[in-house]
């Protein structure tokens, strides 16, 4: 017998960088499904703005992912406001792209603080109440680049990989606990989002909306999935990417270009997101080696 969706009507989600991006289409869809949700994000206008789309179940609180007092504040504040946590949606991360060799290592830094570190935080601060009450649901977003090798972004994947593993070690601690609190990871294609904007193209591969990883983390938390591909049919490419021989799997994303779709991004279209990637630590935008890398990303 087929196990019924979970009911998520009345609960209550926290989301990180949720101002805009997949956070928001996230936010939209579970709105719509009747959950009570938290905007979390540095850009605190932003999700206000959102939050007020939303209407009177969202509420917009200021976070910066990587500072463990200002996201304990948040869980209290949105406990405060919309009841306990029943879902944290990990979701902040930003993607500065270039040739390692050029990465400046406050950017590597930054993009290891807020992709990594971030989520271990929220993890912890969430396991705290979840395990008490006995329930609970994390869902970590990460990336397809966080399972194949991505030129130009190596920091970048470097980050999603570790998410992966984060969530598939975790998922297993909290197993020998006999817990039931449920962990995803979602592992999306390129998405039509600032941080997306200017990449290159895969042959056979087309571009996300946000909307389509939404209705992915939806699916996830009714059906409780585990490792979550977006689109579902990329899956197979893994599958056969592991079973190939390293030359014909290397091979093969040559011909179709998929070693190319961060090493032959477009840094004009791509130079006002990475600036406000850098604005969200000051101390990047004075890196004697940020512009280069803007424009070597190219």
């Amino acid at each position: 017998m087929a196990r019924q969706p979970r009911i998520l009507a009345g609960e209550t989600v926290a989301i990180t960088g949720a101002a805009r991006g997949i956070g928001r289409a996230t936010a939209q869809a579970l709105t719509r499904k009747g959950m009570r949700v938290a905007v979390g994000d540095l850009d605190l206008d932003t999700a206000r703005a959102t939050a007020a789309e939303l209407g009177p179940t969202a509420v917009a609180l200021e976070l910066d992912v990587t500072d463990r007092d200002s996201f304990r504040a948040f869980l209290d504040e949105t406990e405060d406001q919309l009841g306990p946590v029943d879902v944290l949606i990990n979701n902040a991360g930003i993607m500065p792209i270039g040739r390692f060799i050029d990465e400046d290592d406050l950017t590597a830094r930054r993009m290891i603080d807020i992709n990594l570190h971030g989520v271990i935080i929220g993890m912890k601060l969430a396991l705290e109440r979840m395990l008490p009450r006995g329930r609970g649901h994390i869902v970590n977003i990460s990336s397809q680049a966080g399972k194949f090798p991505t030129p130009g972004g190596a920091t970048y994947s470097a980050t999603k990989h570790a998410v992966v593993g984060l969530t598939e070690s975790v998922r297993g601690e909290v197993r020998l606990m006999d817990a039931d609190i449920k962990l995803s990871y979602v592992m999306p294609y390129v998405v039509n989002t600032e941080l997306g904007g200017g990449l290159g193209k895969a042959r056979g591969f087309k571009n996300l909306e946000p909307s389509e990883v939404a209705d992915a983390i939806v699916d996830a938390l009714e059906q409780g999935t585990v490792e979550v591909w977006v689109p579902k049919s990329a899956k197979r490419a893994i599958v056969l990417g592991t079973l190939a021989p390293r030359r014909l799997a290397e091979g093969i994303a040559r011909a179709i270009g998929a070693d190319r779709v961060l090493a032959d991004a477009d840094a004009d279209a791509r130079r006002a997101y990475e600036l406000r990637a850098a604005d969200s630590e000051p101390r990047l935008r004075e890196a004697p080696q940020q512009e280069r890398i803007a424009e070597k990303s190219g």
